[in-house]
């Protein structure tokens, strides 16, 4: 609102100025501010005859005259906050989206308003050396885990060497504890504790895990959600089987990261929204209150489960051939 009264008096102004010296009958007045060097560049020196035989110049060239501009540009609205080439555990502020891309064509309905949130970046590579120390397993020390804005789980800030970061914490991690990360694979499984970080091929069959890899290197991307978790099946030549919270089974080789253990927060799905309220805190908008017919969605569907899908790149036969 401010900006619009500046607005409105600059251009006030401006008017007034202009009015003052036609009505002098010279061009040459000297006019204070900023207007009188604007006004001189756009108002060549000119006879009083001139401007009363062209009435209409006069009032386009007022009409024209818009005062200065005191919005910003859109370009300076832009929050990057996404792209970030160092790595901090500091709470970075978030642009809402309302569910719309880049052109504001809404993309994900039942999005919108919401409290605000700070997104603090996880690392979901665990395996993620320290330059100078590569190849070797190291502990870290879980400073605190709290409550995280932006997903399910809750998040814990680990510390070790020179570096802190935030990780997915699993069920009973705690201030205080101390876990590990190993990249190696020995022929013995290793006696893994829960939140400690060891390749597929490390672990015994039957363990629970979270936080798994699709690809060495990659960062989890499966089993991150509160509450879910998944189970080492078996290992089949430098591959591994897993079981998906969903009970899909999924192939990956046996060098990719797992997180020990369950997901914290596992309370997290018998939460109760109590008001229609506390959904719009959350950021989920109502649907639509017309009647919809029940296209037959509505019922107990019994399928057969999907078939294992693989992540491993296994040479062909021709090729081997």
């Amino acid at each position: 609102m401010a900006v619009s009264v500046l607005s409105r008096a600059l251009r006030s102004l401006s008017l007034t100025s202009v009015g003052s010296v036609v009505q002098a009958g010279s061009l040459t007045v000297p006019l204070p501010s900023l207007v009188a060097v604007r006004q001189a560049a756009l108002w060549p020196a000119v006879s009083p005859g001139h401007l009363k035989s062209q009435p209409s110049k006069l009032s386009l060239t007022l009409m024209q005259w818009r005062g200065i501009l005191t919005t910003a540009s859109l370009a300076q609205n832009k929050t990057d906050w996404k792209q970030r080439a160092k790595y901090t555990i500091r709470p970075i502020g978030m642009k809402k989206t309302g569910g719309r891309d880049y052109t504001g064509k809404v993309r994900r309905a039942g999005i919108g308003g919401g409290h605000k949130q700070r997104y603090r970046i996880v690392d979901f590579q665990r395996l993620n050396f320290e330059p100078g120390k590569e190849n070797q397993s190291f502990e870290e020390r879980i400073i605190e885990v709290r409550y995280d804005p932006c997903r399910s789980a809750d998040i814990a800030l680990v510390a070790g060497g020179n570096r802190k970061r935030w990780v997915i914490a699993t069920e009973n991690m705690q201030a205080g504890d101390i876990i590990k990360t190993s990249g190696t694979i020995s022929h013995m499984a290793v006696s893994a504790n829960e939140g400690d970080a060891h390749p597929l091929g490390a672990l015994p069959v039957g363990t629970l895990i979270n936080n798994l890899e699709l690809y060495p290197g990659k960062g989890a991307q499966y089993i991150r959600a509160a509450g879910t978790c998944g189970v080492l099946l078996r290992k089949v030549n430098g591959t591994a089987i897993v079981q998906l919270p969903s009970k899909q089974q999924i192939q990956v080789l046996e060098t990719c990261m797992a997180t020990v253990g369950r997901v914290s927060n596992v309370n997290h799905n018998k939460r109760i929204i109590g008001k229609a309220g506390r959904n719009r805190w959350l950021g989920i908008r109502p649907s639509s209150g017309l009647w919809k017919r029940k296209g037959g969605w509505a019922g107990r569907k019994i399928k057969p489960l999907p078939p294992m899908k693989s992540y491993v790149n296994l040479p062909s036969m021709a090729k081997a051939s």
